[in-house]
């Protein structure tokens, strides 16, 4: 099975680098090396080596960020995803994709499932995410959509790195200014790079029907309750206050219950599982897969 992984630096990227290492991965490349806003560059870099599967990782993942710059944000995540799609279709060549539970409104308590119609999104980054997910499905039918939330893992910018962070800042005041104010009135499921490489594989492994799946780690928490099981994990006494999300205003609107359901493919480990082993080690892990 030849492979094109793109976004191959990411945060993402770097855990299917390392999934793949053993398969034929014909090509690894990041924004430096193509940008996929350009439909030619795109065409030219993988067409010459006719993959049999397109892995896209790269997306445009600056929450806050799209609200200024709407404008990136949209070429990457909608014009960008279009011109892969274009290209898979071209050399008929099946194209995984990832999206994200901010294309849902964030209102449905009971979450949402693959068939369930996403929109409107929340935000702007929502809104660019769906629109690539639209613009995919009108061009190339062999396609892996998988939508995923709370994303964390090795090489990129996440919610627990930033709590282990902070912890560190905390440590040496005294006990009475170590403290952090979480939300907790937003819900979802985290979910590790690692787990979530490894049921990619699965899905191609297994040649599953193409379409829409929810590949999160098994649970719902919120952001105040990851937080005490960060800093429960690492061992560091540190007291975590719960805030409604109206004390921390940002730039873009967050969806309250941002939950996907999993009812089509690989089952992953309880979230708890999957953070204890990340902290346990897999956050150390800061050697970057090659790109080939």
């Amino acid at each position: 099975m030849k492979i094109v992984l793109l976004g191959a630096k990411g945060m993402l990227g770097r855990a299917l680098q390392a999934e793949f290492e053993q398969t034929n991965v014909v090509a690894a490349l990041d924004q430096d090396e193509v940008d996929i806003t350009n439909e030619e560059m795109v065409r030219r870099l993988v067409s010459k080596v006719k993959p049999e599967v397109i892995i896209n990782a790269a997306a445009y993942t600056n929450v806050d960020g799209a609200e200024i710059d709407r404008e990136t944000a949209q070429a990457v995540n909608e014009i960008g995803v279009g011109n892969i799609a274009r290209v898979a279709e071209e050399i008929d060549a099946v194209l995984v994709h990832y999206s994200t539970d901010y294309v849902f409104d964030g209102k449905k308590q009971a979450g949402y499932k693959e068939d369930d119609l996403p929109g409107p999104a929340v935000n702007s980054y929502g809104a660019s995410k769906l629109a690539g997910e639209r613009l995919l499905k009108t061009i190339n039918p062999k396609f892996y959509l998988i939508r995923t939330a709370w994303l964390y893992g090795a090489g990129g910018k996440n919610f627990v790195d930033t709590m282990v962070g902070l912890g560190q800042q905390l440590a040496g005041r005294g006990r009475e200014q170590q403290e952090l104010r979480v939300v907790n009135d937003q819900w979802g499921s985290p979910t590790y790079t690692v787990d979530l490489a490894q049921a990619t594989r699965r899905i191609l492994d297994g040649r599953l029907p193409w379409g829409i799946y929810h590949l999160v780690n098994d649970g719902v928490t919120t952001w105040y309750e990851l937080a005490v099981k960060i800093f429960e994990n690492i061992q560091q006494d540190v007291t975590v206050t719960p805030v409604a999300s109206t004390e921390y205003p940002r730039p873009a609107k967050r969806p309250t219950w941002s939950v996907l359901i999993n009812e089509k493919g690989p089952k992953l480990r309880a979230w708890q599982n999957a953070l204890a082993e990340y902290l346990g080690g897999g956050m150390m892990d800061n050697e970057s897969p090659k790109s080939r």
